[in-house]
């Protein structure tokens, strides 16, 4: 999941093709559904992103009661209006009176506090939950930003590798040489610095062991010279989230879950490097997520890949839910302040009903 943040953008503004009374107003290669003339090419608004929760006097204010997602429909989503996606709001409201927007967009302010919008947080089902521990040990997984919202992360003609995103839920495994002890967490958890303790119901820990994941970290770590390795993979079937693989979970402690390596990280002479699983990985020692495409960066044809059906499978019974993009040699961004790393997400997997999003 993206970084929350709420800033001031200045806007490109486009007729709604289907609607006289709509526009759409543009935010990096976001667009969002507005009312026509509420805004013109190059005026300065805010943007509130998607999976951002409201306060009831902001929606008030916005006249959204009753009209955002969630059960008490206040959070933002991705929605269709007459046929054109929407995605996040964009808006002006009142608590901005008096402030430059165009510095403000220049500084890169969040107005996140002020306004009281702050991320929605997945509810967590008991399979996912657990006794925790504290875990400085461990090594952590990043937020990956949205390719449409910073769509200057690569540049055209950038060698770049393309792995399929799977709709699960992240599990980081750190291996730690010195003690052969290993820490497994998940992302939400992982974040606050914390592991989950071993638990034969714990659908993380299913995973790893049914994939072996701590015997692999630990050659892997010899091999590498490594104090610390940390593999991320997505785990994922029926009983995880609304798009399932062809594969179910729910089979019991025995079970293991799907399993897919999409990240690996080591502690080398004191310094953590991010490595392609594909490199250094020894051929089908652990399964990792599918790679589509490697070769020139071209943002219209990421966007072409980002949707269609899933690959995981192999009976592409599903759509597919979007695409991460890294550099063919890992590097540092500038504009996102550490790893040149991006997801593309699916029109169709954003607008889907029945959706899950635990993480």
């Amino acid at each position: 999941m993206s970084t929350l943040r709420v800033t001031a953008e200045e806007l490109v503004v486009h007729p709604h093709p289907n609607a006289d009374a709509l526009e759409l107003a543009q935010v990096g290669l976001y667009r969002a559904v507005v009312a026509k003339g509420a805004y013109r090419t190059g005026d300065f608004a805010l943007y509130i992103p998607e999976q951002s929760v409201l306060p009831v006097e902001l929606i008030e204010e916005l006249g959204l009661t009753g009209r955002l997602a969630g059960s008490t429909a206040d959070r933002v989503k991705a929605v269709r209006l007459r046929g054109e996606l929407s995605q996040g709001l964009v808006c002006l409201p009142r608590a901005l009176d008096g402030v430059d927007l165009v510095r403000a967009a220049e500084e890169g302010a969040d107005f996140a506090g002020l306004l009281g919008v702050v991320k929605w947080v997945p509810p967590v089902p008991a399979t996912m939950s657990g006794d925790v521990e504290a875990a400085p040990e461990l090594l952590p997984w990043v937020d990956i930003e949205n390719l449409q919202r910073y769509p200057d992360i690569f540049e055209p003609g950038e060698q770049v590798v393309l792995t399929e995103k799977l709709h699960g839920t992240a599990c980081l495994l750190t291996y730690l040489a010195g003690e052969g002890r290993v820490l497994v967490s998940s992302k939400g958890v992982g974040s606050r610095g914390l592991a989950l303790r071993e638990d034969e119901r714990n659908l993380y820990w299913r995973a790893v062991r049914g994939h072996g994941v701590p015997e692999v970290a630990a050659r892997l770590a010899e091999r590498l010279g490594a104090t610390r390795v940390g593999i991320f993979g997505e785990v994922y079937g029926k009983g995880v989230q609304d798009l399932a693989y062809g594969t179910d979970v729910r089979g019991g402690a025995d079970a293991a879950p799907g399993y897919a390596v999409f990240d690996i990280s080591a502690e080398i002479d004191g310094q953590v490097r991010w490595l392609d699983p594909a490199e250094v990985l020894i051929e089908s020692e652990l399964p990792l997520v599918p790679r589509l495409f490697e070769g020139p960066y071209a943002l219209d044809k990421v966007l072409e890949w980002a949707s269609g059906r899933e690959t995981v499978s192999g009976r592409a019974v599903h759509l597919r839910e979007g695409v991460v993009i890294r550099p063919a040699t890992e590097r540092y961004s500038a504009l996102l302040g550490g790893r040149a790393i991006a997801k593309a997400v699916s029109p169709a997997y954003l607008t889907r009903k029945g959706g899950t999003e635990y993480e």
